[in-house]
């Protein structure tokens, strides 16, 4: 019987659920889902494995990257830049002396770069000096010293144990240790020589008052300093100790009575005048007024 119009006060807890249902569901979804609802709480116990993984692999980038940033961080921490800023700092002087340590592999070496330092030095160099330019240790620098005094004096050098080995002549310089130091000179046997070239090749001019004394003293000569400064008006020390020092003028001896030195000409100004002797000087009378030669003459004599 088909009850039209009639509502069943308890029909509304057993339509109600299946009018809310979606259409096309049935009741088999509904019990799945109640047992996998009643299903859950045993997959906890297949997951406690994972679950203590998972805190540690969210907690391993922490955990790992502090002992890296240390371990690199320990790696940087002996390069300290000093206060003066980046310029000073301690890499920058550590590649120089790596640069400057390579004279070792310089064909010569050590010893060849003690004759280029000692070439230049115009003050003996001390041992102590070599070592720090050369970046190496006293007792290199002690053994290549002692190579080059022998090897200067034709001396066997003591290295390269050859039976047939000729020693070397001797060379025109000599190592000799002076003042603390070791320093290059010509050898005393060419001592002549190298006076002759040295006086020879100056190449800075006299000066005017220098000029004026060395024609006085080759048209006087032998003069003392004071009749060289009666006939030049001035002073004549500084001028003469200058050609005495170009040689072109030497001591002749004592003036009787005074005791004053008297100086005369070398044959190294007849040689730069080109002169056989002083009698070829020229007259002084076509470069001087009238009676000039005649009064600086009498005044000198005087």
């Amino acid at each position: 019987m088909v009850n039209l119009g009639y509502w069943d006060p308890n029909a509304d807890d057993d339509t109600e659920p299946a009018a809310s249902a979606p259409a096309g569901s049935t009741a088999e979804p509904v019990a799945e889902s109640r047992e996998s609802v009643t299903a859950e709480p045993a997959e906890p116990d297949a997951e406690p494995a994972e679950e203590p993984e998972e805190p540690e692999a969210a907690g391993d980038p922490d955990s790992s990257e502090a002992p890296q940033e240390s371990a690199h961080g320990a790696e940087k921490s002996p390069v300290k830049i000093p206060a003066g800023g980046p310029s000073t700092a301690p890499s920058v002087a550590v590649d120089a002396e790596a640069e400057f340590s390579k004279v070792e592999a310089i064909p010569g070496g050590v010893k060849s770069a003690i004759e280029a330092i000692l070439a230049v030095a115009e003050a003996p160099v001390s041992v102590r000096e070599l070592s720090a330019a050369l970046i190496v240790s006293e007792r290199a620098v002690e053994h290549a010293l002692d190579q080059l005094y022998r090897e200067y004096n034709g001396e066997e050098s003591g290295y390269g144990e050859d039976e047939n080995r000729v020693a070397p002549e001797p060379r025109g310089f000599q190592l000799r240790r002076i003042a603390g130091g070791w320093k290059l000179y010509a050898r005393d046997d060419f001592a002549p020589w190298v006076a002759r070239f040295v006086t020879r090749s100056k190449s800075a001019t006299l000066s005017k008052p220098a000029y004026e004394t060395l024609a006085v003293i080759a048209y006087r000569q032998p003069v003392t300093r004071a009749m060289v400064a009666s006939i030049r008006g001035v002073n004549a020390d500084a001028a003469i100790r200058q050609l005495l020092q170009r040689q072109l003028i030497r001591e002749a001896g004592r003036e009787a009575g005074t005791g004053a030195t008297l100086y005369e000409t070398t044959e190294l100004l007849l040689a730069k005048l080109g002169l056989n002797s002083l009698e070829e000087l020229p007259a002084l009378a076509p470069f001087l007024p009238d009676d000039t030669e005649a009064a600086v003459l009498a005044e000198g004599n005087d």
